[in-house]
């Protein structure tokens, strides 16, 4: 239940003030991505619906000549790729370049972007050719079991990817280096002794080189466990604040919630694997294809499989949303700093133009974090109640 603001003030002293018109840019700047993602989405679901009905796919199947099956898949898998990026392109366009640096967010040049695009484009194309071309020798030897292998390759290219993150994959977007500020590692430092965290250095992202936004992380696991600050973040942000921000990153780790989160999302992967192959295998006669490891069939599967997973979302977001608010939890009362948590929270709301107050069900099926005025009433309901225990 949200507090008024007389509960605020006297939980926690004044009430920090978001900035109204920083506010409705944000309201503005999140309706325009949500509509965006929608047309993308759209876009995407009717390429697959064009080619998997006008029986183009099989034409276009046809054109492959290479001889193993993987071999062919994945080529026809490139070629998608690449006439859903051509099709969304101009989305793409305004949604990454045009809209953030109108709305303040980004600082990049437009050659900038298109690099950093064509990086992330090119990582999410090898791994996912990667993916294709198991899939369907999974298919050609153990056809009713295709998805239970394709599972167990996910996840491990998962756990791979996180393992990897801080050393390999970061470093290719953003400068890393070693933070300099000595008083600030030794207090972070000893602040992740408190939450019984090993850590191999606190490292400093050069995010100010491409926008405006803050953020930090920890990242990695064990001998890759590092603590991650943003430039945009130390050039604002009092020591106190920063200490709440790691505190509560630092709750993820106290709290397990890296493995509860990688276990329930591979539950959902499992599921939404095992019915894929249920749905697809039902779809496939109808469609004229000649079983579910045609290669004609592959946009079947990604459509299915795309489809699910836009249905599980919500389901999804639901549990990480709890574990976020675990975490403000164990930030909360490790620092035993509320007020340090909501000014830290108000300015990181308005530096990244996040939406303070979306409608409920937006926040329900869409955020996979709680509103800043959920996690606001929470740190005075946490303050509230140790006023009650020490009166």
């Amino acid at each position: 239940m949200a507090l008024n603001d007389s509960c605020l003030e006297e939980n926690l002293g004044p009430k920090p003030l978001l900035d109204p018109t920083r506010q409705q840019k944000a309201k503005e700047y999140a309706r325009l991505k949500r509509r965006l993602s929608l047309a993308e989405l759209a876009l995407a679901g009717s390429l697959l619906l064009l080619v998997i009905l006008s029986g183009l796919s099989a034409r276009l199947v046809g054109l492959i000549s290479l001889p193993p099956v993987p071999a062919a898949a994945a080529a026809y898998f490139i070629g998608l790729m690449l006439a859903y990026g051509l099709l969304t392109a101009p989305l793409s366009y305004y949604g990454g370049f045009v809209l953030p640096r109108r709305y303040g967010l980004s600082t990049q040049k437009l050659s900038g972007w298109l690099g950093d695009t064509l990086k992330a484009a090119a990582l999410g194309l090898v791994l996912g050719v990667a993916v294709v071309a198991a899939v369907y020798w999974f298919l050609g030897g153990w056809p009713q079991l295709w998805w239970l292998f394709t599972w167990g390759l996910v996840i491990l290219l998962s756990l791979a990817l996180t393992i990897l993150a801080p050393v390999v994959i970061v470093p290719l977007f953003y400068k890393m280096e070693p933070l300099r500020d000595k008083g600030l590692k030794e207090r972070l430092k000893n602040l992740a002794g408190k939450a019984k965290a090993s850590i191999s250095n606190v490292y400093t992202l050069e995010f100010s080189s491409k926008g405006t936004a803050a953020n930090a992380a920890l990242m990695g696991v064990g001998k890759t466990r590092r603590i991650v600050l943003s430039d945009t973040l130390l050039d604002k942000y009092s020591p106190e604040e920063i200490e709440v921000i790691m505190a509560h990153e630092l709750g993820h780790h106290r709290n397990r919630d890296f493995m509860r989160i990688f276990l329930y999302q591979a539950i959902i992967l499992f599921v939404s694997f095992w019915l894929t192959h249920i749905i697809a295998k039902a779809t496939v006669p109808p469609l004229g294809f000649s079983g579910i490891d045609d290669v004609a069939a592959l946009p079947l599967l990604v459509l299915v499989f795309a489809g699910l997973s836009s249905l599980i979302m919500p389901l999804s977001n639901t549990y990480v949303r709890s574990r976020e608010r675990a975490a403000d939890d164990f930030a909360l009362r490790l620092t035993g700093n509320p007020q340090a948590f909501i000014t830290m929270m108000t300015k990181l709301t308005d530096q990244n133009l996040a939406e303070a107050r979306p409608s409920r069900w937006i926040e329900r099926l869409l955020y996979d974090h709680p509103s800043y005025a959920s996690r606001l009433a929470y740190a005075s309901s946490i303050s509230a109640h140790k006023s009650n225990q020490g009166g």
